[in-house]
């Protein structure tokens, strides 16, 4: 009886996480939709909860508030991100040819997968990277891309050396602005042409760190 006890709990306690991620998600997508489509200050809770079927209490009980909603969408975009350019590379570490060794392959693998997540969530893309957020965002965003310049470096193999700083810095900067170009683009062609364009500047300016 002791055990049938426990698996029903164990049972009702995984139901109940169950459900309480997709309210989650279920929340973050119509926040989604709602910032994407109003942007931040426009947005009210009331939308988001229309859209979501939910209710203001539930959101509350969740996120916090409205800030908090917005920052839950930016985090989970920079793991997007992120996710997508570590699994890239270490697929093209366990390859072990062309863009298994060389740094800078890998980093430009990194780069390429950066820029389609780029595309395929362009919508949240656009919506970071207009300035209509909540106060402090600047501040988070910054925070974000000095920590993006330091993995950077790190996988890159750069030193302590000014010069290769400021390189990993440009370089970092080159996939950021094609990811902001890429955003605005109306068809993938486009947002390709871009990512190729911005391949071909870091391969070049990448290289130079072997010349110096």
């Amino acid at each position: 009886m002791a055990r049938s006890a426990s698996s029903a709990a164990n049972g009702g306690n995984a139901w109940q996480w169950s459900r309480t991620a997709e309210t989650r998600r279920v929340l973050l997508n119509a926040a989604r939709e709602v910032f994407c489509e109003q942007g931040f200050a426009e947005a009210s809770i009331a939308a988001v909860v229309e859209r979501a079927g939910s209710s203001v209490g539930s959101l509350y009980h969740h996120f916090g508030g409205k800030t908090e909603l917005f920052l839950a969408l930016w985090e989970e975009h920079q793991a997007a991100h992120e996710q997508n350019a570590v699994a890239a590379v270490a697929a093209a570490r366990s390859a072990g040819e062309g863009a298994g060794e060389d740094p800078l392959d890998l980093f430009i693998v990194g780069a390429r997968a950066f820029l389609e997540g780029s595309w395929q969530r362009r919508d949240l893309a656009r919506l970071f990277m207009d300035g209509d957020g909540p106060p402090g965002f600047e501040l988070v965003r910054r925070t974000r891309s000095r920590e993006w310049v330091r993995q950077n470096g790190v996988l890159l193999g750069a030193g302590i050396d000014s010069v290769d700083r400021l390189t990993v810095a440009v370089l970092t900067t080159i996939i950021g602005e094609a990811g902001r170009e890429i955003a605005t683009c109306s068809t993938k062609r486009q947002a390709n042409k871009i990512t190729e364009a911005a391949i071909v500047l870091i391969r070049r300016l990448g290289s130079t760190r072997n010349d110096t």
